[in-house]
């Protein structure tokens, strides 16, 4: 997403040759590759350890942190070297993320237009948030030292990087389409003005 705003913000003329769908192919199915091959390496490795400390996890899901602490073998130390390298491919993801957001605000501010500077931050800052709330929630739930987790906080962290950004990343992106906005008013004022006819009616 920041690579498709920098090209189409700073780089308008090449859009079409920069992201064709041979580009998008490409960009997509790194993704999957990636993270396909980062699931099945922390999988296999979780899998491996042996559990003394019982097979019940502190969480609503199985994450990595809370099935190490079930771990009574110093082989975790693998998946913690896995986290750790991790957490940089992370940040390095973020550095690229941030790096392009500058070239972006910079392209942005020399539009003479307001209007034209608004529609382009409005297109970036959301994004910009959720990636943001994404990637520093999930280092600290991974790289958070132990004396201060506990199952509050730790259900805390864990909502807000594995629930909050695919909840808000529909509604961002979805909210930017005009004929969307036009068709939830229209819903919204059906509902107000004529309550017999609201979809979300009890009626």
């Amino acid at each position: 997403m920041a690579y498709d705003r920098y090209v189409a913000i700073c780089k308008p003329l090449h859009y079409g040759t920069l992201l064709g769908s041979r580009a998008c192919v490409h960009m997509a199915a790194a993704a999957w590759a990636s993270g396909f091959l980062y699931a099945l390496l922390h999988t296999a490795n979780t899998l491996s350890l042996p559990l003394c400390n019982g097979n019940a996890v502190d969480q609503f899901f199985c994450e990595i942190p809370q099935i190490l602490k079930l771990s009574c073998s110093h082989s975790y130390l693998r998946e913690v070297g896995l986290l750790v390298v991790s957490a940089c491919l992370v940040f390095g993801c973020f550095v690229f993320i941030v790096v392009s957001y500058v070239e972006i605000f910079r392209a942005v501010l020399r539009i003479p237009s307001e209007q034209g500077r608004h529609k382009a931050f409005s297109t970036c800052l959301p994004h910009l948030a959720v990636v943001s709330l994404f990637i520093s929630t999930a280092i600290f739930a991974n790289l958070k030292p132990p004396s201060i987790s506990s199952p509050s906080l730790d259900l805390v962290v864990a909502v807000l990087y594995s629930v909050v950004p695919p909840a808000v990343n529909p509604l961002i992106y979805s909210m930017r389409n005009q004929e969307l906005k036009d068709a939830l008013r229209k819903m919204m004022t059906g509902c107000f003005s004529e309550a017999t006819n609201c979809p979300f009616s009890s009626a």
